[in-house]
């Protein structure tokens, strides 16, 4: 029995005992540099962030606000920074690797930003048979996303309007719950306009119901074009705090004999887990060949039917293909519309009609939305709308995964604030010349030279066995770019730094970049594993085209997006 006590002490005293790692060398020569007999000042301080982290708009306030951060520590000098101080000071929220305010040219046209975009943003879940709620809606709001997606159909009674995916057992939730969480959530995370998307499978007495609820829900808050149709659509800053509805009213309201899909519910509610894996596979066929015109002639909305009311609150109107692609030049150049397809319809048509779609997007928005056969909530790789000019690559946010994760990054560059400049190649040449990624060599433009020094704030987010019973985690890095194919480099790995809750590697990485406007730096952390089964320890991505060069304190996520506590890199930026 003394012997197991032991042992469990000792097992103990591996896992809490905790050494901090080894200043990093290049760390401590620069705050020799840069600091006086072991003493930064404030002037000192601010010229390390002008000349060393390259920041221009740095400012006398900016250091203060970092010596007031310290104050509080006991490594806190009143006549500056020791060099505990200055590097807690780099490992700290005041030094992200992500400016925290909007800076890109919020003065353009809509159609000249990529637009934080939810798909289906009531969902809890899965596609098929979760419930519907304002929860998603909430969170998505509360991370930067500006465009939630509401299904609306009508209630068993047909006398109201509730929120559900049609044709399946998702669970409904009321419009006008939505409505209110929307209100109550839009501005929260950013002060720019969020369009609500309405898919609308209703009759022109439940449309003017609807008009009724978003107007007494948003008053003044609404935004209603002075003219309609419009040539142009207005800046993000012309729209701050305002909300935009985006729909095509129906031609007309057809009652079928299941006009809500009830005999799938049936079936779904009575039938076994296979069965409704097969009612899965036929839902996904019938909304692919639903959504699948095979074309791209655009249909223009026949309005006459619809409720007035309802037409009146439409700020960007939508369209659907009908045809084939090439159509689309037919109306890019007349009216401003928002066009909606599927992954599959963008993967085929770019094939052909790539540099159409460009042009169309330099003025139009094009919407992009997961295939029907997605019922898990998966996503897929969005570079095939942001190289093609896609604003709005709409995204299954209650999921996990790569791809997801590279949306998440991707908007948070410019202040988080949901909306992104597209790149100048993607928006009107002086020369007409088209930006044509599958270029096979596109020259190189940036190289970007990353150095991981270490890492710190597991032991605080994890529990102690979180990844090994019985000893300290083994912790490495996989690295990387995501982005157009010039830039898809294979990842590439750290050493694993054995037994170490604060592991230290101090390797450099070097990534030339083609297309470095639209890549976003990959990073995850994992626990070796023996058996090649690694433990996930956070990840981030990281938009290159906002990174700030010099030394950056760099938060890692967990697999849904949502940021650690603690847990952080210590990393260096710069570009060549």
């Amino acid at each position: 029995m003394a012997h197991q006590s032991f042992k469990c002490c000792f097992f103990c005293e591996r896992i809490f005992k905790l050494r901090g790692a080894e200043l990093p060398e290049e760390i401590k020569q620069l705050f020799n540099h840069y600091s006086e007999n072991g003493n930064m000042s404030m002037d000192d301080l601010l010229k390390f962030m002008l000349e060393y982290q390259k920041e221009e708009n740095v400012t006398k306030q900016d250091a203060q606000d970092i010596f007031n951060s310290l104050k509080h520590l006991n490594i806190f000098q009143r006549r500056g920074l020791h060099l505990d101080a200055f590097f807690r000071y780099l490992l700290g929220d005041l030094n992200s690797p992500l400016s925290p305010k909007v800076h890109h040219d919020m003065d353009a046209p809509l159609a000249h930003y990529f637009l934080y975009t939810g798909h289906n943003s009531y969902l809890t879940g899965n596609q098929l048979s979760s419930d519907s709620s304002v929860e998603p809606i909430i969170k998505a709001l509360l991370k930067g996303v500006r465009v939630i997606e509401l299904d609306l159909w009508p209630n068993s009674k047909q006398n109201n309007v509730e929120v559900r995916h049609g044709g399946t057992l998702t669970a409904p939730v009321d419009l006008i719950k939505c409505l209110r969480a929307i209100k109550e959530h839009a501005f929260v995370a950013s002060e720019y306009p969020v369009v609500i998307t309405f898919e609308d499978h209703l009759n022109p007495n439940l449309q003017a119901l609807v008009a009724k609820m978003v107007t007494t829900t948003f008053g003044p808050l609404l935004y209603a074009p002075a003219t309609d149709p419009i040539e142009e659509f207005p800046s993000p800053n012309s729209l701050k705090k305002k909300v935009l509805i985006s729909t095509k009213p129906p031609k007309e309201y057809l009652e079928t004999q299941d006009p809500e899909g009830k005999g799938n519910l049936q079936r779904l509610k009575t039938s076994s887990k296979k069965e409704v894996a097969q009612i899965g596979k036929s839902y996904s066929k019938t909304e692919s060949e639903n959504q699948l015109d095979d074309g791209g002639l655009i249909e223009e909305e026949d309005e006459e039917k619809s409720a007035p009311e309802y037409r009146r609150l439409i700020a960007i109107h939508a369209t659907k293909l009908k045809g084939g692609p090439e159509s689309v030049l037919s109306i890019h150049q007349i009216l401003a519309r928002r066009l909606s397809m599927s992954e599959q319809q963008l993967e085929n048509a770019v094939k052909t009609y790539g540099t159409h779609i460009i042009r169309f997007t330099q003025k139009n928005l094009l919407r992009i939305y997961p295939k029907g056969s997605r019922i898990t909530s998966s996503n897929y790789n969005p570079y095939v709308g942001w190289a093609h000019g896609a604003q709005m690559v709409a995204f299954n946010m209650q999921g996990t995964g790569k791809y997801l994760w590279i949306m998440q990054g991707m908007f948070r560059a410019n202040g988080g604030c949901g909306y992104v400049k597209k790149p100048d190649f993607l928006l009107i040449d002086p020369n007409d010349h088209v930006f044509d990624h599958t270029e096979p060599s596109l020259p190189v433009k940036k190289i970007l030279r990353v150095k991981i020094y270490q890492g710190e704030g597991w032991h605080s987010d994890f529990r102690n066995t979180a990844f090994d019973r019985y000893s300290p985690p083994d912790f490495f890095i996989k690295i990387g770019i995501a982005g157009l194919p010039a830039d898809e480099h294979k990842r590439r790995k750290t050493k694993t730094v054995m037994d170490q809750w604060a592991p230290a590697w101090n390797e450099e990485f070097i990534f030339p970049l083609a297309v470095p406007e639209l890549a976003v730096l990959r990073i995850e952390v994992f626990d070796y594993d023996q058996s090649g089964d690694h433990d996930f320890a956070g990840q981030t991505c990281l938009p290159v085209s906002d990174l700030r060069s010099g030394i950056r304190a760099v938060p890692l996520y967990n697999r849904k997006g949502d940021r650690y506590k603690y847990t952080r890199l210590l990393m260096s930026f710069f570009f060549d």
